[in-house]
């Protein structure tokens, strides 16, 4: 029987020693966005495509047409002219040429408009009446009068138990 004692201190519960967390968090965040300036510049294009023609160019050439020398950043273009190759039978001929934009010397200036086709200039924000507040995890978030202004509130709850 004695030898039975040590095994019965093995089968007792032994209390559990557990960690539990818990948080509570809130935060507001008012933010008053940046004047920017973001231009995008779209390059020049040509394409030509033909079927039973001719195309010769002004040294009467046979060519295609294209890009020749650049200035200020647009290339200058020749166009071929076209004619049928055999009379009375069917052709195409299709020709497309897209003038990209000029190089700018200088950066774009908020609110102007520049030499860009997609080109987004936003002025910065001011805050006027806007407001934000905390108190107790009770959040109070006003945009008033403010112009590019962005507000941001968060309540966060934790629990953990191990």
């Amino acid at each position: 029987m004695k030898k039975f004692i040590p095994l019965l201190f093995l089968a007792l519960p032994l209390p559990a020693f557990c960690d539990i967390t818990h948080s509570i968090s809130s935060s507001v965040k008012l933010e008053s966005l940046s004047a920017a300036t973001s231009a995008d510049k779209i390059g020049s294009s040509y394409s030509i495509s033909g079927n039973n023609v001719t195309t010769v160019d002004s040294n009467s050439a046979a060519t295609i047409g294209g890009f020749g020398t650049t200035s200020s950043g647009i290339p200058s273009i020749s166009f071929p002219s076209a004619s049928q190759a055999t009379s009375g039978e069917a052709f195409s001929y299709s020709t497309s040429y897209l003038e990209g934009d000029q190089t700018s010397g200088s950066a774009p200036t908020v609110g102007t408009v520049g030499n860009f086709s997609d080109l987004t200039s936003t002025s910065a924000g001011s805050v006027g009446t806007a407001a934000v507040s905390l108190d107790n995890h009770t959040m109070t978030l006003t945009g008033g009068t403010g112009t590019g202004v962005v507000l941001t509130g968060q309540f966060v709850t934790d629990l953990t138990v191990d």
